[in-house]
């Protein structure tokens, strides 16, 4: 009888020592920053190469959207800016013959200067040939003002037809469908030949080699977390047993709630807590929505 009473104790002693061993200090579940990636343009989606549970790289090529009224839209500016610079004057030819007339007077000027030294020509000769150059000199002025005004109006008008095709050929890039950011696919929103309208979610994505566990902790354990302190995060294994995981404690909430009532307990839940989040590396096992436990 005595070592049966001396058994029962024992087996209490290690059941209490289990239990010890098992007390946490916060429990909550695991999330992940998700990423809602949407279409920019609307037009049928024509490829869209991805499927739920599927690891997509950054800068990936999952698909396109048809883009071909856009590159059509593209081409007719194209040629609206041909057509309307084919307009402008050609300056140098428009002023060719003007400067011609001045070439010949100047080769005048020196001839009459030269007899006007030999006293072969006269003072009004002179002075007629300098009037002369002058004259031209103004009108190739006058000329060239205006042809100058003509083409940069020309080419005013051709300025916001050139930023149509730049917004139409930034359209055009975002018709190709590419994944921003490394993660795995959560949900696919949209399918092959469906129509995608811009600002629509397309799929939801998540890095989930990294995890966040949202945890909650009282009042009175906030003395005891700083940011970024290492702790452990207890994850239910098979037989009953816990799988440990090393964290770090990435940010603890300012304001009080009360407890979720997912996780409490209902008396607990009249309790005000404060929310914090510990990242723990991945390594496929962790999933979202699953419970964790912690231990500062």
């Amino acid at each position: 009888m005595k070592n049966v009473i001396i058994l029962f104790l024992l087996a209490l002693c290690l059941a209490a020592c289990k239990s010890g061993k098992n007390k946490f200090d916060a429990s909550g579940t695991f999330e992940a920053v998700e990423t809602m990636i949407s279409a920019e343009v609307t037009g049928t989606i024509k490829e869209l190469k991805l499927d739920e549970g599927q690891v997509l790289n950054e800068n990936e090529y999952v698909g396109y959207i048809d883009s071909l009224q856009l590159y059509l839209k593209r081409k007719q500016l194209q040629a609206q800016i041909k057509a309307l610079l084919s307009k402008r004057p050609d300056i140098a030819v428009q002023i060719a013959a003007i400067q011609e007339q001045i070439k010949q007077a100047e080769h005048e000027q020196k001839r009459v200067t030269e007899l006007l030294k030999a006293d072969a020509a006269t003072q009004k000769q002179w002075d007629d040939i300098n009037s002369q150059i002058a004259i031209l000199n103004k009108q190739r002025e006058a000329l060239e003002s205006n042809l100058g005004i003509s083409s940069g109006s020309i080419n005013e008008e051709a300025t916001p037809l050139g930023i149509q095709i730049e917004q139409l050929s930034d359209q055009l890039q975002k018709c190709r469908l590419v994944n921003p950011v490394k993660g795995t696919v959560l949900t696919k929103y949209a399918e092959k030949n469906e129509v995608a309208i811009a600002g629509k979610p397309l799929y939801k994505i998540a890095d989930l080699s990294t995890i966040i566990l949202r945890a909650y902790v009282t009042g009175d354990q906030l003395s005891q977390i700083k940011l970024n302190q290492p702790v452990t995060v207890f994850v239910d294994s098979s037989e009953g047993n816990y799988k440990e995981y090393a964290g770090v404690l990435e940010w603890i909430s300012d304001k009080a709630e009360f407890t979720p009532k997912t996780i409490q307990t209902k008396e607990e839940r009249a309790n005000l807590v404060y929310a914090v989040k510990v990242k723990v590396n991945n390594y496929g096992l962790l999933k979202i929505g699953a419970y964790g436990e912690v231990k500062f």
